[in-house]
Protein backbone atom coordinates (compact mmCIF):
# COMPACT_ATOMS: atom_id res chain seq x y z
CA UNK A 1 0.00 0.00 0.00
CA UNK A 2 1.20 3.84 -0.49
CA UNK A 3 2.88 5.50 1.85
CA UNK A 4 2.18 9.56 2.25
CA UNK A 5 5.82 10.59 2.58
CA UNK A 6 5.27 14.70 2.60
CA UNK A 7 2.28 17.11 2.68
CA UNK A 8 2.66 20.06 1.34
CA UNK A 9 -0.16 22.97 0.68
CA UNK A 10 0.65 26.01 -1.66
CA UNK A 11 -1.58 29.22 -2.34
CA UNK A 12 -0.70 30.16 -4.88
CA UNK A 13 -3.14 33.16 -4.77
CA UNK A 14 -3.71 33.26 -1.47
CA UNK A 15 -7.28 35.01 -0.56
CA UNK A 16 -9.16 34.33 -4.11
CA UNK A 17 -12.03 32.51 -3.71
CA UNK A 18 -14.96 31.03 -4.85
CA UNK A 19 -18.37 31.89 -2.99
CA UNK A 20 -21.09 29.37 -3.67
CA UNK A 21 -23.58 30.33 -0.68
CA UNK A 22 -22.26 29.27 2.87
CA UNK A 23 -19.41 26.98 1.47
CA UNK A 24 -16.00 28.19 0.10
CA UNK A 25 -13.64 26.89 -2.77
CA UNK A 26 -10.01 27.92 -3.54
CA UNK A 27 -9.64 29.47 -6.62
CA UNK A 28 -5.50 28.66 -6.90
CA UNK A 29 -3.94 26.37 -4.81
CA UNK A 30 -2.52 22.98 -4.98
CA UNK A 31 -1.83 20.39 -2.67
CA UNK A 32 1.23 17.87 -3.18
CA UNK A 33 1.95 14.35 -1.71
CA UNK A 34 5.29 11.82 -2.27
CA UNK A 35 3.92 8.22 -2.35
CA UNK A 36 5.11 5.25 -4.31
CA UNK A 37 3.69 1.98 -5.60
CA UNK A 38 4.77 -0.76 -7.80
CA UNK A 39 3.61 -0.69 -11.61
CA UNK A 40 3.89 -3.69 -13.55
CA UNK A 41 6.36 -5.59 -11.20
CA UNK A 42 8.79 -1.85 -10.76
CA UNK A 43 8.87 -0.04 -7.81
CA UNK A 44 8.53 3.68 -8.27
CA UNK A 45 7.82 7.17 -6.37
CA UNK A 46 5.67 9.61 -7.28
CA UNK A 47 4.57 12.79 -6.17
CA UNK A 48 0.83 13.80 -6.43
CA UNK A 49 -0.59 17.49 -6.90
CA UNK A 50 -4.22 18.14 -5.81
CA UNK A 51 -5.43 21.95 -6.64
CA UNK A 52 -7.32 23.80 -8.58
CA UNK A 53 -6.21 26.23 -11.61
CA UNK A 54 -8.04 29.22 -12.90
CA UNK A 55 -9.83 29.62 -16.55
CA UNK A 56 -9.61 32.74 -17.81
CA UNK A 57 -11.63 34.59 -20.55
CA UNK A 58 -10.71 38.08 -21.72
CA UNK A 59 -8.11 38.42 -18.72
CA UNK A 60 -10.88 37.45 -16.24
CA UNK A 61 -10.79 34.87 -14.00
CA UNK A 62 -14.51 33.25 -14.60
CA UNK A 63 -14.08 29.47 -12.76
CA UNK A 64 -11.75 26.97 -11.45
CA UNK A 65 -11.13 23.82 -12.45
CA UNK A 66 -10.29 21.15 -9.78
CA UNK A 67 -7.12 18.46 -11.21
CA UNK A 68 -4.79 15.57 -9.99
CA UNK A 69 -1.65 15.79 -11.28
CA UNK A 70 0.80 12.62 -11.07
CA UNK A 71 4.62 12.69 -12.24
CA UNK A 72 6.92 9.94 -11.69
CA UNK A 73 9.80 10.87 -9.52
CA UNK A 74 12.69 11.44 -11.80
CA UNK A 75 16.19 13.65 -12.75
CA UNK A 76 16.40 15.33 -15.32
CA UNK A 77 14.35 17.27 -17.86
CA UNK A 78 10.77 16.30 -18.28
CA UNK A 79 11.10 17.45 -21.92
CA UNK A 80 10.99 13.24 -23.62
CA UNK A 81 8.43 12.46 -20.59
CA UNK A 82 4.92 12.08 -21.98
CA UNK A 83 1.86 13.77 -20.37
CA UNK A 84 -1.45 12.47 -20.67
CA UNK A 85 -4.67 14.47 -19.74
CA UNK A 86 -7.32 12.94 -19.08
CA UNK A 87 -11.62 13.59 -18.99
CA UNK A 88 -14.59 11.52 -18.19
CA UNK A 89 -17.83 12.61 -20.20
CA UNK A 90 -21.46 12.81 -19.13
CA UNK A 91 -21.40 15.48 -20.13
CA UNK A 92 -21.56 16.74 -16.39
CA UNK A 93 -18.97 13.62 -15.18
CA UNK A 94 -16.07 14.21 -13.07
CA UNK A 95 -13.05 13.33 -13.95
CA UNK A 96 -13.66 10.26 -11.26
CA UNK A 97 -14.33 7.22 -13.87
CA UNK A 98 -10.56 6.74 -15.72
CA UNK A 99 -9.01 8.47 -12.72
CA UNK A 100 -10.12 5.44 -9.64
CA UNK A 101 -10.31 2.79 -11.88
CA UNK A 102 -8.11 2.43 -15.14
CA UNK A 103 -4.80 5.02 -15.38
CA UNK A 104 -4.45 6.35 -12.39
CA UNK A 105 -2.17 5.09 -9.60
CA UNK A 106 -4.81 3.63 -7.24
CA UNK A 107 -8.09 2.61 -8.06
CA UNK A 108 -11.77 1.66 -5.99
CA UNK A 109 -11.30 -2.26 -4.37
CA UNK A 110 -13.54 -4.37 -7.12
CA UNK A 111 -13.69 -7.78 -7.89
CA UNK A 112 -11.74 -9.22 -11.26
CA UNK A 113 -15.25 -9.23 -12.98
CA UNK A 114 -15.60 -5.37 -12.05
CA UNK A 115 -17.85 -5.76 -9.82
CA UNK A 116 -18.22 -3.69 -6.28
CA UNK A 117 -16.79 -5.48 -3.27
CA UNK A 118 -17.30 -4.26 0.64
CA UNK A 119 -16.07 -2.80 2.72
CA UNK A 120 -15.18 -0.04 0.28
CA UNK A 121 -12.00 1.28 -0.67
CA UNK A 122 -9.13 2.01 -2.41
CA UNK A 123 -6.46 -0.37 -3.49
CA UNK A 124 -2.87 -0.17 -5.41
CA UNK A 125 -3.06 0.43 -9.11
CA UNK A 126 -0.82 -2.40 -10.67
CA UNK A 127 -1.26 -1.34 -14.36
CA UNK A 128 -1.24 2.14 -13.88
CA UNK A 129 0.63 3.84 -17.59
CA UNK A 130 2.41 5.93 -14.60
CA UNK A 131 5.58 4.04 -15.41
CA UNK A 132 6.11 6.03 -18.67
CA UNK A 133 3.70 8.98 -18.95
CA UNK A 134 2.71 11.83 -16.49
CA UNK A 135 -1.16 12.07 -15.89
CA UNK A 136 -2.91 15.04 -15.34
CA UNK A 137 -7.10 14.28 -14.25
CA UNK A 138 -9.25 17.67 -15.47
CA UNK A 139 -12.79 18.29 -14.01
CA UNK A 140 -14.68 20.83 -15.95
CA UNK A 141 -16.98 23.69 -14.69
CA UNK A 142 -19.92 21.92 -12.05
CA UNK A 143 -17.70 18.17 -11.61
CA UNK A 144 -15.70 17.49 -8.91
CA UNK A 145 -14.65 20.63 -7.13
CA UNK A 146 -14.85 22.77 -10.11
CA UNK A 147 -16.84 25.50 -10.04
CA UNK A 148 -18.06 28.99 -11.72
CA UNK A 149 -16.17 32.02 -9.99
CA UNK A 150 -18.23 35.54 -9.52
CA UNK A 151 -17.01 38.99 -10.31
CA UNK A 152 -16.24 41.88 -8.05
CA UNK A 153 -19.78 42.63 -7.77
CA UNK A 154 -20.61 38.68 -6.94
CA UNK A 155 -22.08 37.87 -10.50
CA UNK A 156 -21.36 34.55 -11.75
CA UNK A 157 -20.67 34.31 -15.35
CA UNK A 158 -22.85 33.30 -18.36
CA UNK A 159 -23.65 29.47 -18.08
CA UNK A 160 -23.32 29.24 -22.02
CA UNK A 161 -19.47 30.36 -21.51
CA UNK A 162 -18.93 26.98 -20.65
CA UNK A 163 -22.29 24.61 -21.39
CA UNK A 164 -21.74 23.33 -24.97
CA UNK A 165 -19.91 21.37 -27.21
CA UNK A 166 -17.26 24.30 -28.55
CA UNK A 167 -17.97 26.67 -25.36
CA UNK A 168 -16.45 23.28 -23.44
CA UNK A 169 -13.67 22.87 -26.03
CA UNK A 170 -12.43 26.66 -26.04
CA UNK A 171 -12.15 27.15 -22.34
CA UNK A 172 -10.74 23.71 -21.88
CA UNK A 173 -7.99 24.15 -24.54
CA UNK A 174 -7.29 27.65 -22.65
CA UNK A 175 -6.62 25.91 -19.39
CA UNK A 176 -4.79 23.26 -20.68
CA UNK A 177 -2.33 25.71 -22.78
CA UNK A 178 -2.13 27.41 -19.03
CA UNK A 179 -1.35 24.21 -17.75
CA UNK A 180 1.23 23.25 -19.63
CA UNK A 181 2.61 26.80 -19.08
CA UNK A 182 2.60 26.62 -15.54
CA UNK A 183 4.12 22.81 -14.96
CA UNK A 184 6.56 23.33 -17.94
CA UNK A 185 5.55 20.34 -19.80
CA UNK A 186 5.44 22.63 -23.55
CA UNK A 187 8.54 19.98 -24.71
CA UNK A 188 6.83 16.89 -23.45
CA UNK A 189 5.07 14.72 -26.28
CA UNK A 190 1.16 15.41 -25.16
CA UNK A 191 -1.62 13.39 -24.95
CA UNK A 192 -5.49 13.82 -24.58
CA UNK A 193 -7.90 10.70 -23.52
CA UNK A 194 -11.55 11.13 -23.04
CA UNK A 195 -14.14 8.45 -21.97
CA UNK A 196 -17.71 8.69 -23.31
CA UNK A 197 -19.02 12.68 -24.41
CA UNK A 198 -15.33 12.62 -22.80
CA UNK A 199 -14.45 10.99 -27.19
CA UNK A 200 -16.69 14.81 -28.10
CA UNK A 201 -14.49 16.67 -26.38
CA UNK A 202 -10.96 15.63 -27.16
CA UNK A 203 -11.73 15.20 -30.74
CA UNK A 204 -12.71 18.70 -30.85
CA UNK A 205 -9.58 20.18 -28.40
CA UNK A 206 -7.28 17.75 -30.73
CA UNK A 207 -8.04 20.96 -33.55
CA UNK A 208 -8.63 23.68 -30.96
CA UNK A 209 -5.55 23.40 -28.89
CA UNK A 210 -3.60 22.92 -32.26
CA UNK A 211 -5.21 25.85 -34.56
CA UNK A 212 -5.98 28.36 -30.94
CA UNK A 213 -2.93 27.87 -28.63
CA UNK A 214 -0.60 26.61 -30.81
CA UNK A 215 -0.09 22.98 -28.71
CA UNK A 216 0.44 19.82 -30.79
CA UNK A 217 -0.60 16.56 -29.87
CA UNK A 218 1.20 12.96 -30.79
CA UNK A 219 -1.94 10.73 -29.61
CA UNK A 220 -5.97 11.56 -28.96
CA UNK A 221 -7.57 8.10 -27.50
CA UNK A 222 -11.28 7.79 -27.18
CA UNK A 223 -12.15 5.33 -24.63
CA UNK A 224 -16.14 4.24 -25.49
CA UNK A 225 -16.77 7.34 -27.70
CA UNK A 226 -20.12 9.22 -27.93
CA UNK A 227 -20.20 10.79 -31.40
CA UNK A 228 -23.78 12.69 -31.72
CA UNK A 229 -23.28 12.79 -35.59
CA UNK A 230 -24.24 9.24 -35.27
CA UNK A 231 -26.93 9.39 -32.46
CA UNK A 232 -28.67 12.49 -34.81
CA UNK A 233 -28.27 9.87 -38.03
CA UNK A 234 -31.01 8.49 -39.86
CA UNK A 235 -32.53 4.83 -39.09
CA UNK A 236 -30.17 2.99 -40.98
CA UNK A 237 -27.04 4.28 -39.36
CA UNK A 238 -27.90 5.06 -35.91
CA UNK A 239 -29.93 1.60 -35.08
CA UNK A 240 -28.16 -0.60 -37.57
CA UNK A 241 -24.88 0.42 -35.84
CA UNK A 242 -25.91 -1.05 -32.41
CA UNK A 243 -26.56 -4.56 -33.78
CA UNK A 244 -23.38 -6.19 -33.31
CA UNK A 245 -23.41 -5.41 -29.90
CA UNK A 246 -26.63 -6.97 -29.43
CA UNK A 247 -24.86 -10.37 -30.69
CA UNK A 248 -22.39 -9.57 -27.88
CA UNK A 249 -24.76 -9.19 -25.25
CA UNK A 250 -26.87 -11.98 -26.46
CA UNK A 251 -23.72 -14.03 -26.42
CA UNK A 252 -22.89 -13.42 -23.08
CA UNK A 253 -25.59 -14.35 -21.48
CA UNK A 254 -26.26 -18.11 -23.60
CA UNK A 255 -29.42 -16.26 -25.57
CA UNK A 256 -27.97 -17.18 -29.11
CA UNK A 257 -28.51 -20.40 -31.07
CA UNK A 258 -26.12 -23.34 -29.98
CA UNK A 259 -24.22 -23.30 -32.96
CA UNK A 260 -23.43 -19.85 -32.41
CA UNK A 261 -23.35 -19.82 -28.10
CA UNK A 262 -20.38 -22.74 -28.81
CA UNK A 263 -18.20 -20.24 -30.65
CA UNK A 264 -15.86 -17.78 -29.11
CA UNK A 265 -17.54 -14.16 -29.07
CA UNK A 266 -14.97 -13.27 -31.26
CA UNK A 267 -15.37 -15.30 -33.85
CA UNK A 268 -19.01 -14.38 -34.54
CA UNK A 269 -18.92 -10.86 -33.83
CA UNK A 270 -17.16 -10.60 -37.57
CA UNK A 271 -20.22 -12.53 -38.76
CA UNK A 272 -22.66 -10.22 -37.33
CA UNK A 273 -21.21 -7.05 -38.55
CA UNK A 274 -21.02 -8.35 -41.96
CA UNK A 275 -24.47 -9.21 -41.71
CA UNK A 276 -25.22 -5.47 -40.60
CA UNK A 277 -23.28 -3.40 -43.37
CA UNK A 278 -24.31 -5.56 -45.77
CA UNK A 279 -27.91 -7.06 -45.17
CA UNK A 280 -29.57 -4.94 -42.14
CA UNK A 281 -28.59 -1.37 -43.02
CA UNK A 282 -29.69 -1.67 -46.82
CA UNK A 283 -32.67 -3.32 -45.43
CA UNK A 284 -33.30 -0.42 -42.85
CA UNK A 285 -32.71 2.26 -45.61
CA UNK A 286 -35.53 0.59 -47.63
CA UNK A 287 -37.75 1.84 -44.78
CA UNK A 288 -41.74 0.77 -45.46
CA UNK A 289 -40.86 0.12 -49.33
CA UNK A 290 -38.40 -3.47 -48.54
CA UNK A 291 -40.59 -6.63 -49.41
CA UNK A 292 -42.84 -8.54 -47.00
CA UNK A 293 -40.69 -11.79 -48.35
CA UNK A 294 -37.10 -9.67 -47.28
CA UNK A 295 -38.30 -8.15 -44.52
CA UNK A 296 -39.08 -11.60 -42.90
CA UNK A 297 -35.85 -13.27 -44.02
CA UNK A 298 -34.14 -10.23 -42.44
CA UNK A 299 -35.96 -10.42 -39.27
CA UNK A 300 -35.11 -14.21 -39.11
CA UNK A 301 -31.32 -13.71 -39.90
CA UNK A 302 -31.76 -11.02 -37.00
CA UNK A 303 -33.45 -12.96 -34.22
CA UNK A 304 -30.36 -15.78 -34.95
CA UNK A 305 -27.37 -13.35 -34.18
CA UNK A 306 -29.69 -11.24 -31.25
CA UNK A 307 -31.60 -13.85 -29.49
CA UNK A 308 -34.63 -11.13 -29.56
CA UNK A 309 -37.72 -12.99 -31.67
CA UNK A 310 -38.68 -12.66 -34.85
CA UNK A 311 -41.91 -11.42 -33.96
CA UNK A 312 -40.91 -9.06 -31.79
CA UNK A 313 -38.42 -7.72 -34.80
CA UNK A 314 -40.93 -7.29 -37.25
CA UNK A 315 -43.45 -5.35 -34.76
CA UNK A 316 -40.53 -2.72 -34.85
CA UNK A 317 -40.10 -2.75 -38.40
CA UNK A 318 -36.35 -4.24 -38.08
CA UNK A 319 -35.53 -0.85 -36.05
CA UNK A 320 -34.83 -2.72 -32.47
CA UNK A 321 -34.46 0.10 -29.66
CA UNK A 322 -31.30 -0.19 -27.35
CA UNK A 323 -34.04 0.35 -25.01
CA UNK A 324 -36.40 -2.71 -25.66
CA UNK A 325 -33.66 -4.68 -26.05
CA UNK A 326 -32.16 -4.27 -22.53
CA UNK A 327 -36.03 -4.94 -21.06
CA UNK A 328 -36.29 -8.05 -23.74
CA UNK A 329 -33.61 -10.17 -23.75
CA UNK A 330 -33.88 -12.16 -20.69
CA UNK A 331 -37.57 -11.23 -20.15
CA UNK A 332 -38.91 -15.10 -20.78
CA UNK A 333 -35.71 -16.87 -19.25
CA UNK A 334 -35.54 -15.50 -15.80
CA UNK A 335 -37.30 -12.01 -16.23
CA UNK A 336 -34.15 -9.39 -15.76
CA UNK A 337 -33.25 -6.61 -17.33
CA UNK A 338 -29.40 -6.08 -18.66
CA UNK A 339 -27.26 -2.84 -17.78
CA UNK A 340 -27.26 0.11 -20.86
CA UNK A 341 -23.44 0.87 -19.91
CA UNK A 342 -22.15 -2.94 -19.13
CA UNK A 343 -24.92 -5.15 -19.97
CA UNK A 344 -22.99 -8.44 -18.32
CA UNK A 345 -24.98 -6.61 -14.82
CA UNK A 346 -29.05 -7.75 -14.67
CA UNK A 347 -31.56 -5.93 -12.56
CA UNK A 348 -34.63 -6.42 -11.14
CA UNK A 349 -37.99 -3.77 -12.26
CA UNK A 350 -40.79 -3.63 -10.95
CA UNK A 351 -42.94 -5.83 -13.23
CA UNK A 352 -41.33 -7.85 -16.10
CA UNK A 353 -43.71 -6.27 -18.49
CA UNK A 354 -42.62 -3.11 -20.34
CA UNK A 355 -40.56 -1.56 -23.51
CA UNK A 356 -37.88 -0.12 -21.16
CA UNK A 357 -35.79 -0.78 -17.94
CA UNK A 358 -36.44 1.50 -14.61
CA UNK A 359 -33.34 1.94 -13.98
CA UNK A 360 -29.61 1.46 -15.00
CA UNK A 361 -28.35 -1.01 -12.78
CA UNK A 362 -25.05 -0.89 -13.52
CA UNK A 363 -24.72 2.88 -12.81
CA UNK A 364 -26.16 2.33 -9.56
CA UNK A 365 -23.49 -0.32 -8.74
CA UNK A 366 -20.79 1.67 -9.87
CA UNK A 367 -22.06 4.68 -7.70
CA UNK A 368 -22.00 2.80 -4.57
CA UNK A 369 -18.06 1.80 -4.37
CA UNK A 370 -16.77 5.36 -6.48
CA UNK A 371 -18.07 8.06 -4.32
CA UNK A 372 -17.00 6.86 -1.35
CA UNK A 373 -13.86 5.87 -2.47
CA UNK A 374 -13.24 9.40 -4.28
CA UNK A 375 -14.44 11.57 -0.93
CA UNK A 376 -11.88 9.37 0.83
CA UNK A 377 -9.34 9.40 -1.33
CA UNK A 378 -9.03 13.28 -2.26
CA UNK A 379 -9.40 14.27 1.54
CA UNK A 380 -7.50 11.10 3.08
CA UNK A 381 -4.90 10.29 0.48
CA UNK A 382 -3.99 13.86 -1.82
CA UNK A 383 -5.00 15.64 1.76
CA UNK A 384 -7.57 18.29 -0.41
CA UNK A 385 -10.10 18.98 1.63
CA UNK A 386 -13.03 21.90 1.12
CA UNK A 387 -16.38 21.54 2.54
CA UNK A 388 -17.31 21.63 -1.08
CA UNK A 389 -19.60 18.68 -2.49
CA UNK A 390 -18.00 16.59 -4.94
CA UNK A 391 -20.28 16.39 -8.00
CA UNK A 392 -19.78 13.27 -9.53
CA UNK A 393 -22.28 13.84 -11.85
CA UNK A 394 -22.59 17.71 -11.87
CA UNK A 395 -25.46 20.26 -13.60
CA UNK A 396 -24.82 21.36 -16.52
CA UNK A 397 -27.97 21.56 -18.64
CA UNK A 398 -28.99 22.86 -21.03
CA UNK A 399 -26.01 21.47 -23.15
CA UNK A 400 -25.14 23.35 -26.68
CA UNK A 401 -25.10 20.60 -29.25
CA UNK A 402 -25.16 22.94 -31.92
CA UNK A 403 -22.53 23.20 -34.92
CA UNK A 404 -20.93 20.24 -33.76
CA UNK A 405 -18.26 19.98 -36.13
CA UNK A 406 -15.86 17.73 -33.99
CA UNK A 407 -15.12 14.83 -36.67
CA UNK A 408 -14.19 17.09 -39.22
CA UNK A 409 -11.91 18.91 -36.84
CA UNK A 410 -9.86 15.80 -35.57
CA UNK A 411 -9.59 14.78 -39.52
CA UNK A 412 -8.36 18.37 -40.16
CA UNK A 413 -6.05 18.14 -36.77
CA UNK A 414 -4.41 15.06 -37.99
CA UNK A 415 -4.26 16.15 -41.55
CA UNK A 416 -2.15 19.29 -40.61
CA UNK A 417 -0.16 17.51 -37.62
CA UNK A 418 1.58 14.08 -39.07
CA UNK A 419 2.80 12.90 -35.64
CA UNK A 420 -0.81 13.21 -34.45
CA UNK A 421 -2.19 9.19 -33.73
CA UNK A 422 -5.74 8.28 -32.81
CA UNK A 423 -6.63 5.11 -30.91
CA UNK A 424 -10.38 3.87 -29.93
CA UNK A 425 -11.32 1.64 -26.86
CA UNK A 426 -14.70 0.37 -26.75
CA UNK A 427 -16.10 -2.49 -24.88
CA UNK A 428 -18.14 -5.05 -26.90
CA UNK A 429 -20.64 -5.15 -23.92
CA UNK A 430 -21.53 -1.23 -24.03
CA UNK A 431 -25.20 -1.11 -24.88
CA UNK A 432 -24.89 3.29 -24.77
CA UNK A 433 -21.56 4.01 -26.83
CA UNK A 434 -20.98 0.79 -28.83
CA UNK A 435 -17.99 -0.69 -29.84
CA UNK A 436 -19.23 -1.07 -33.39
CA UNK A 437 -20.58 2.88 -33.53
CA UNK A 438 -17.07 3.54 -32.48
CA UNK A 439 -15.45 1.73 -35.45
CA UNK A 440 -17.88 3.53 -37.88
CA UNK A 441 -16.77 7.02 -36.47
CA UNK A 442 -13.08 5.59 -36.96
CA UNK A 443 -14.32 4.99 -40.61
CA UNK A 444 -15.68 8.22 -41.04
CA UNK A 445 -12.76 10.04 -39.59
CA UNK A 446 -10.67 10.00 -42.66
CA UNK A 447 -12.68 8.96 -45.99
CA UNK A 448 -10.01 9.13 -48.12
CA UNK A 449 -7.88 6.59 -46.68
CA UNK A 450 -4.59 8.45 -46.71
CA UNK A 451 -4.24 8.83 -42.80
CA UNK A 452 -5.44 5.15 -42.10
CA UNK A 453 -2.49 4.07 -40.78
CA UNK A 454 -2.44 6.58 -37.45
CA UNK A 455 -6.30 5.06 -36.77
CA UNK A 456 -6.46 1.95 -34.53
CA UNK A 457 -9.58 0.22 -32.40
CA UNK A 458 -9.20 -2.38 -29.68
CA UNK A 459 -11.97 -4.37 -28.25
CA UNK A 460 -12.52 -5.84 -24.79
CA UNK A 461 -15.16 -8.24 -23.29
CA UNK A 462 -16.62 -6.39 -20.75
CA UNK A 463 -18.61 -2.88 -20.91
CA UNK A 464 -18.29 1.30 -21.22
CA UNK A 465 -15.94 1.04 -18.48
CA UNK A 466 -13.89 -1.85 -20.23
CA UNK A 467 -10.85 -1.26 -17.80
CA UNK A 468 -13.62 -2.56 -14.62
CA UNK A 469 -12.72 -6.19 -15.59
CA UNK A 470 -9.14 -6.78 -14.36
CA UNK A 471 -7.89 -8.71 -17.32
CA UNK A 472 -9.21 -5.53 -19.59
CA UNK A 473 -7.51 -3.43 -17.04
CA UNK A 474 -4.24 -4.85 -17.71
CA UNK A 475 -4.57 -5.09 -21.49
CA UNK A 476 -6.12 -1.33 -21.71
CA UNK A 477 -3.10 -0.62 -20.22
CA UNK A 478 -0.43 -1.74 -21.85
CA UNK A 479 -2.61 -1.24 -25.17
CA UNK A 480 -2.24 2.66 -24.36
CA UNK A 481 1.66 1.78 -23.10
CA UNK A 482 2.33 0.45 -27.20
CA UNK A 483 0.01 3.20 -28.11
CA UNK A 484 2.39 5.83 -26.16
CA UNK A 485 6.22 4.44 -26.99
CA UNK A 486 4.63 3.61 -30.69
CA UNK A 487 3.79 7.74 -31.27
CA UNK A 488 6.80 9.24 -30.44
CA UNK A 489 9.06 9.24 -33.67
CA UNK A 490 12.82 9.80 -33.64
CA UNK A 491 13.16 11.01 -36.91
CA UNK A 492 11.06 13.64 -39.27
CA UNK A 493 7.57 13.38 -40.03
CA UNK A 494 6.46 12.95 -43.48
CA UNK A 495 3.67 14.59 -44.91
CA UNK A 496 3.48 12.31 -48.02
CA UNK A 497 4.03 9.01 -48.58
Amino acid sequence: MRRALLVSLILIAAGLTAMSQERLTPVDTAVITHHNTTINGEKITYTATAGTQPVYIDDKIVASLYYTYYTRDITGSRAERPLVISFNGGPGAASVWMHMAYTGPNIVKIDDEGFPVQPYGVRDNPYSILDIADIVYVNPVNTGYSRMVADKEGKMPDSELFFGINADIKYLAAWISDFLSRNNRWLSPKYIIGESYGGTRVSGLAYELQNSQWAYLNGVIMVSPADYKIYESDVPVSSGLNFPYYTAAAWYHGMLPGELQGKDLLEILPESEAFTLNTLIPALTKGGFITDEDKKEVAKKMSYYSGISEKAIMQHNLDLPTRFFWKELLRDKSGHMIGRLDSRYIGIDKTEAGISPDFSIEMSTWNHAFTPAINYYTREVLGFRTDMKYNMSGNVRPWDRSENNVRENLRHAMAANPFLHVMFQGGYYDGACTYFASKYTMWQIDPSGKMRDRLSFKGYRSGHMMYLRREDLEKANDDLREFIKMTQPAGPARYQR
